[in-house]
């Protein structure tokens, strides 16, 4: 007899079996191999005849006795139609099923495909996932032992499911099944506490959410108000006494003209202005004696003056040759080597000046994305030098008409006052983000594809 402090050879057998199923369940290496363990080997914990597992969404995907069962086949045709009958009444409640109790469709092909007693075990339903089932048959009726059996090895099953779940449900089809799942209709609520009205109203107001009109284009740090240096005349660029980003101060030399020419008109203009000057010293003489040569004395003192002219605008001339800075500030310029022997001409942009806090961005805004912006929108320059501090600064203003880049598209000019100091050098080069005026979301999202549809059909 068994002692009464030890459970019985039969229950016993039964841990047994349950533990060795778990144990089975955790080291199944995928969904197909659970569901065969499921309708098979659960024979070995509770005795049955017949056994399925049923899916909301699949219909029966597993048999006992059979590798793969056959969708089109009557039997597995009506365990779908019975399963889903079930599902709809009982949905979470476990418990038997008779022929009695059923349609009478149903009820008529029960004792053709199954024996008296039936077992329906409905599986908690995973977040995202369709509703699943096992039904089980046998000859006798099914005790609460049973049931409590099988409670049981169902959940340590369904939690070696959970393990497999994620790969089995990854891709288009797993997010179509939770979808669904989402958006089924709920007979025990109000249309206006569904999920799917829920879901209806979010896609019906979030094309309608008001958001930024947001562009990015190519910027750059750039001085705000350089001085511009030109060359005074034309000339040869003879030296260089300054360097790019060199700080400079005012009247400091920065570049000087070749002299050669200009000081040899000067001496050309002293001379005939001496010559001048001596004959009128000659004439005067004469005048006193000659009263022709008064009448050249008067004739003199005005071809003076004009040597004197020219040869003081050829020395003012030199000393251009020699040009100083005309504010203080930063050289900007790009190598003082390719200069040196070239030939410029009156007026020719050679470097500039700007001084050290007086930056801006300026941005290039493609044609097509031009949207409205207004003095004073945000704009963020970051740099590709340092991308994690951005340069934030305010449309100062945006140019009426596009130009040509070198890259041969055309883009309208932005000019951005920096809103705080920042230590970045002029030069610095980045993307731009531009926020313009509030628009909806769907207005936004479709801006570009519609402007590419209008330009190619034109529509």
């Amino acid at each position: 007899m068994a002692d009464a402090h030890h459970p019985s050879v039969s229950t016993a057998h039964a841990l047994a079996v349950l533990l060795d199923l778990s144990r089975r369940a955790r080291r199944a290496g995928s969904i197909e191999e659970l569901g065969f363990l499921l309708v098979n080997e659960t024979h070995h914990l509770v005795a049955f005849r017949q056994a399925a597992l049923w899916n909301a969404d699949a219909g029966v995907k597993a048999l006992s006795g059979v590798l793969q069962p056959e969708a089109n086949a009557p039997y597995v045709q009506w365990l779908d139609r019975l399963a889903r009958h079930l599902a709809a009444t009982t949905p979470t409640q476990a418990g038997t099923v008779t022929a009695a109790g059923l349609p009478a469709d149903l009820a008529a092909d029960w004792a053709e495909w199954w024996p008296a007693h039936a077992l329906w075990l409905p599986l908690p339903v995973l977040s995202g996932h369709p509703a699943e089932a096992l039904l089980l048959a046998r000859d006798a009726a099914w005790s609460q032992t049973d049931l409590q059996l099988l409670t049981e090895w169902t959940d340590s099953w369904q939690h070696a499911q959970r393990v497999l779940q994620p790969s089995a449900a990854a891709g288009w089809r797993g997010w179509f099944r939770r979808a669904r799942h989402q958006l089924r209709h709920d007979p025990a609520r109000p249309w206006w506490r569904q999920a799917r009205s829920r879901w209806l109203a979010l896609a019906l107001l979030l094309p309608l959410m008001p958001v930024r009109m947001t562009v990015m284009a190519p910027g750059e740090l750039v001085p705000a108000h350089p001085v511009t240096v030109r060359s005074p005349m034309d000339g040869v660029l003879d030296v260089f006494h300054v360097q790019p980003n060199q700080q400079v101060e005012r009247d400091q030399p920065l570049f000087g003209l070749d002299e050669a020419l200009i000081q040899s008109r000067v001496a050309v203009a002293a001379q005939v202005l001496a010559t001048a000057e001596a004959e009128y010293r000659q004439a005067s003489q004469q005048a006193l004696n000659d009263p022709k040569s008064k009448m050249q004395l008067a004739l003199l003192p005005g071809k003076i003056a004009e040597k004197r002219a020219e040869l003081e605008y050829l020395q003012a001339q030199a000393g251009r040759a020699r040009v100083t800075a005309p504010q203080a500030g930063v050289v900007l310029l790009d190598d003082p080597s390719e200069w040196l022997g070239r030939p410029v001409s009156t007026g020719e942009r050679v470097l500039r000046i700007a001084a050290p806090d007086d930056r801006e961005v300026e941005a290039w805004l493609p044609i097509g994305d031009a949207i409205p912006l207004e003095t004073g929108d945000t704009v963020r320059l970051y740099l590709s030098a340092n991308p994690l501090s951005p340069v934030s600064a305010t449309v100062r203003y945006v140019a009426h008409d596009a130009v040509q880049r070198p890259d041969g598209s055309y883009a309208y000019r932005l000019r951005a006052t920096i809103s705080e100091p920042t230590d970045q050098r002029v030069g610095l080069k980045g993307t731009a983000r531009i926020d313009g005026g509030w628009s909806p979301l769907a207005y936004w999202v479709m801006r570009r594809p519609l402007a590419s549809l209008r330009g190619t059909v034109g529509l």
